[in-house]
């Protein structure tokens, strides 16, 4: 067993970015115009990361993760929807995850993915490869803070679990999310879905990953994030793929 570890510099508070604006991957309000509007966009602690060699430490003091209440009953229900940017899933506050010394409450998952002309459309990066797409699953520090708000304007507020996913066999676990999407078309619609073991979509080792105090990858890029990238990732059907890229 082994683990990675990324050691940055922490921050010890986080002032509020710039809101209002409206942003998007490409043009007018693209990533090119992210730190003029969002400040935080252009800080030393921007996420994500291409994790290679040079960067890396390994830490023998770091643990698996553990998940509390992820398998969740078919009797509750989730809310996916589309935010104009992504397909996010609201998750429910029994889930959480102890990275020591605090616990974290879920909030919820979201999705990155590419497109016919770009396919590889993950946030992050192992030794400059990129994957088709990648899983946040958002969790704010519920020992410090009351919600997710005041938790994303705190340097320690909040842990974001990442899954990187390949292009293999057929997932499963996966259609959990992916067959709802051709009823959430277009920006702000939603449905309701019942639960399920949200931990499936995970890779089977949770003990070889990386972990480094970075930032939310998108406005208004808080440096708020303890992140953990899974070194393996998950695979999922070139059709599942395509889903989100249609």
């Amino acid at each position: 067993m082994y683990q990675l570890f990324l050691s940055l510099v922490t921050v010890s508070s986080v002032q509020a970015a710039s809101h209002g604006y409206s942003w998007a991957y490409s043009g007018a309000h693209g990533e090119k115009t992210w730190p003029t509007n969002y400040g935080f966009c252009g800080g030393v602690y921007q996420s994500p990361l291409d994790f290679h060699e040079n960067i890396l430490q390994y830490d023998s003091s770091l643990r698996p993760i553990k998940l509390f209440g992820y398998d969740v009953a078919t009797a509750e229900s989730f809310t996916v929807s589309n935010n104009g940017h992504s397909v996010s899933v609201t998750l429910v506050p029994t889930m959480k995850i102890e990275i020591e010394p605090f616990h974290y409450t879920a909030s919820q998952l979201h999705l990155h993915w590419g497109h016919k002309n770009n396919p590889k459309g993950s946030e992050h990066c192992i030794e400059g490869r990129r994957f088709p797409a990648e899983v946040h699953v958002v969790h704010y520090n519920s020992d410090k803070y009351t919600d997710i708000t005041k938790a994303t304007e705190a340097a320690d507020g909040l842990a974001v679990l990442g899954i990187l996913i390949e292009v293999g066999s057929f997932n499963p676990s996966f259609e959990n999310i992916l067959s709802h999407l051709n009823s959430i078309k277009y920006k702000d619609q939603s449905i309701q879905i019942a639960g399920f073991n949200v931990q499936e979509l995970f890779p089977k080792r949770l003990d070889e990953y990386f972990r480094y105090e970075g930032s939310l990858t998108t406005p208004p890029c808080n440096p708020s994030v303890l992140w953990t990238v899974f070194r393996n990732p998950v695979l999922i059907s070139e059709a599942q793929v395509s889903l989100l890229e249609n």
